[in-house]
């Protein structure tokens, strides 16, 4: 027996399905729990991918940039989205690459998160995270690219967590955190 919070509810129409390459932006009608029929907006968009890059115990972040949707400039890890076709870990990869300037040869170990991907879902969005932390060999990197680091110490860490505002990034982060590094801390 299920609750009513348990049943699923019933598409009644959908009555717009716009397709861009960015995303899919989709008006359906459903039907509730109760049989009332509700309009619901959500945007469908491809699956993205986060990735913590470690160089000899230094967290490595892109130049901060600017987001339209909050209005200002932030601190963030490199992500973008996984194209259709494209392995979750060439999509880490290739963000590595075009973020950091990072080359798949210098990247010595690449783990993730998550293998089921997290979803990043509200009545208006609906996609995947999945997060990657890579470990990048003694390559110099370029300067311009790799504009903040931080140390892999509590104290650090600390200090990244607060300047970290996007929650995509601190889920990755303290998904890291806590299943690879907390022991090191204690």
């Amino acid at each position: 027996m299920s609750s009513d919070s348990e049943q699923i509810w019933q598409v009644h129409d959908r009555f717009l399905e716009l397709h861009s390459r960015w995303m899919t932006l989709i008006g359906e009608h459903l039907q509730d729990h109760q049989g009332e029929i509700l309009a619901y907006w959500r945007i469908e968009k491809a699956d993205s991918v986060i990735v913590l890059p470690i160089q000899d115990g230094q967290i490595l972040l892109p130049p901060p940039s600017y987001r339209p949707g909050v209005g200002q400039v932030t601190l963030d890890f490199p992500g973008g989205r996984v194209s259709e076709g494209q392995t979750l870990a060439q999509a880490a990869i290739a963000t590595l690459k075009r973020e950091l300037g990072i080359e798949a040869a210098n990247i010595t170990q690449l783990i993730p998160l998550n293998t089921q991907g997290w979803a990043v879902n509200s009545s208006f969005s609906n996609q995947k995270l999945y997060g990657f932390v890579a470990h990048i060999d003694n390559t110099k990197l370029r300067s311009e690219l790799v504009a903040v680091t931080y140390s892999v110490t509590l104290a650090e860490v600390q200090d990244l967590l607060q300047n970290l505002t996007c929650v995509q990034c601190r889920a990755v982060f303290l998904e890291w955190w806590l299943n690879f590094k907390y022991s090191n801390f204690q």
